[in-house]
């Protein structure tokens, strides 16, 4: 074998070998980049669920000032509703009374019958 042979053969393997460093690298270079897209979906996900619990968030907040808002007007209709229960109570005693009454306009009614009917006309 030449010298010429062996610069050959030299200059084959150094151009394999090149071929194979820049078939790693391609690979690798892949392979980060794959790994980045995922980082960046992964960060753009990230950012879509924070923004949807920042809208949920602002959803419970309004919901809780309108149930606040719900106490208050319901605290309002306590005083309503306790006059409401005092004219039922006073409706109930009125019923009772008036109860009372007819039955001695009744007897009243029944007496002033009887006296009539017993008159000699």
């Amino acid at each position: 074998m030449g010298e010429k042979a062996a610069n050959e053969e030299v200059d084959k393997l150094s151009e394999s070998l090149n071929d194979l460093f820049t078939n790693v690298s391609t690979m690798i270079k892949g392979e980060l980049q794959g790994t980045n897209n995922l980082l960046e979906l992964l960060e753009k996900m990230n950012t879509r669920v924070a923004e949807e619990y920042k809208g949920l968030g602002d959803v419970a907040s309004g919901l809780r000032v309108f149930v606040e808002q719900l106490k208050e007007k319901n605290g309002n209709f306590d005083e309503y509703i306790q006059q409401i229960e005092a004219m039922e109570q006073q409706l109930t005693e009125f019923e009772a009374v008036v109860s009372v009454l007819d039955k001695h306009v009744s007897l009243l009614e029944s007496k002033v019958h009887s006296a009539y009917q017993q008159s000699p006309t």
